[in-house]
């Protein structure tokens, strides 16, 4: 299987990105965009320094400068290419993946990401070639670059926060260990209770992948023992963030999109809010009652980062627990939805628990996944099993019956993951009982249980 994704690049180390292969993908990104300089950042895995310092090498060699600014996590890195108006830059992380695992997040200027459909195949095949390119005559130089100041000095802005606010955060040893504490130092209105602020490319508490409510666990309990008005969760690289309420309960991230999406258009009324379509329709519901413009979008980064930009979105997010702020150069980022929901919860007489409760009017099974050998079968499949409903082929397929104004309405997205061998679900109803009912009849059509 090949490490360049859809996305980004990512595998095991040393099996299947060694030394040479950093080198010769740095050497393509470079050829890849001809221009410089290229900011490389790099997270805290135990093998990450010298994967970025092979990385470098290689776009030494093809003439170009580069802007080390050394650990950083990834939104830290989207802030350094757009802050110093570099041409492009790598973040040398794998992510939320164990820890046997590297990779690389690429973009262009401005932090345009660089996806399989916008110059990824193209890095993969210079970086694949029999025989690597040699150094050209007049090769590249470096210099160090801190940014953590800046990175610091621009998240901030976010911050409007009314009254103190007790939190609880888990860090997951991961790079919100790094950004974080320096954020809290600047934000003495946050009494932060943190669990796993030590940077340790091992993951020895847990995996770093807030998305599985078994690694909430320790900050369900830290919120309970604390009295925090919430629980944050982070991954390996910091640009996602998953939340629980002040009584553990773990939030699904399209109701923090519409929380926060109801505050945005407070203040720029009109505007375009972007989501993913496995959203709950309380979502869209809510940003035409907010008078503004709902656009679904298929999953991923890249595909939502381009149509925010297409329409002006000053805010996005994901169910993966990805936010995309336009201010951000339309790029995803932990501590700013943290902050943005601190903001709200500051303000508010509710309770961040009332507050979902009042977004938690549907029943949603949330993501499901299922290690199905032919894909495009299922989908055929599932098609084939419900042909009066309304189809939809944007990623996947999504069928659906009915309106939220009729009763009985659900709706059921499966789609192939751009990242794993799986299919994944997503189904909502209006009543817990239709859920619960279409849920097993699809999965009876599947023929195949889902994944623990």
């Amino acid at each position: 299987m090949s490490v360049f994704k859809a996305y980004d690049i990512r595998g095991t180390y040393p099996d299947q990105i060694d030394l040479e292969l950093a080198r010769r993908v740095g050497r393509a990104f470079a050829d890849f965009l001809g221009k410089g300089p290229l900011v490389v950042g790099r997270d805290m895995r135990t093998m990450a320094v010298e994967v970025q310092s092979a990385f470098i090498e290689g776009v030494l060699d093809a003439g170009i400068d580069v802007l080390d600014i050394g650990l950083a996590s990834t939104p830290q890195t989207y802030y350094a290419i757009g802050s110093l108006k570099a041409a492009g830059g790598a973040a040398v992380t794998a992510s939320h993946n164990p820890a046997q695992y590297i990779g690389f997040k690429v973009t262009r200027e401005e932090a345009i990401p660089i996806s399989g459909d916008t110059g990824l195949k193209d890095i993969e095949k210079l970086a694949t070639t029999p025989e690597a390119p040699a150094p050209v005559a007049q090769r590249g130089s470096v210099t160090q670059v801190d940014t953590l100041p800046g990175y610091l000095d621009h998240v901030c802005r976010w911050a409007d926060i009314a009254r103190p606010v007790k939190i609880a955060s888990d860090a997951a040893n991961g790079m919100a260990a790094h950004t974080f504490p320096a954020l809290l130092e600047r934000l003495p209105e946050i009494e932060n209770h943190g669990l796993y602020f030590e940077l340790d490319g091992t993951f020895p508490n847990h995996e770093a992948n807030p998305l599985k409510h078994s690694n909430l666990v320790d900050l369900q309990a830290k919120v309970r023992e604390t009295g925090a008005e919430l629980g944050a969760a982070f991954d390996g690289d910091s640009d996602r963030c998953c939340f629980v309420d002040e009584t553990g309960r773990p939030l699904g991230n399209d109701i923090i999109t519409t929380l926060v999406a109801r505050e945005v258009l407070k203040k720029e009324k009109g505007a375009a809010i972007v989501y993913d379509l496995r959203s709950s329709w309380v979502l869209p519901e809510t940003v035409l009652a907010g008078g503004g413009k709902p656009v679904k979008e298929r999953v991923g980064h890249s595909f939502l980062k381009e149509r925010m930009r297409e329409h002006d979105a000053p805010f996005g997010g994901e169910l993966s627990g990805h936010y995309y702020f336009r201010k951000n150069w339309y790029a995803d980022n932990s501590e700013i939805i943290l902050l943005a929901v601190l903001n709200i919860l500051s303000r508010s007489e509710k309770t961040l628990s009332q507050l979902a409760d009042e977004l938690l009017c549907y029943h949603s099974t949330g993501e499901i996944n299922f290690e199905v050998a032919d894909k495009a079968g299922a989908l055929q499949k599932l098609k084939d099993s419900f042909p009066d409903g309304q189809i939809d082929e944007l990623d996947g397929v999504t069928i659906a019956y009915g309106q939220p104004d009729q009763p009985g309405w659900w709706w059921v997205n499966l789609r192939p993951s751009n990242t794993e061998p799986l299919l994944r679900m997503t189904l909502e109803a209006d009543e817990a009982e239709v859920m619960e009912r279409q849920k097993a009849k699809v999965i009876e059509i599947l023929g195949v249980q889902p994944e623990e």
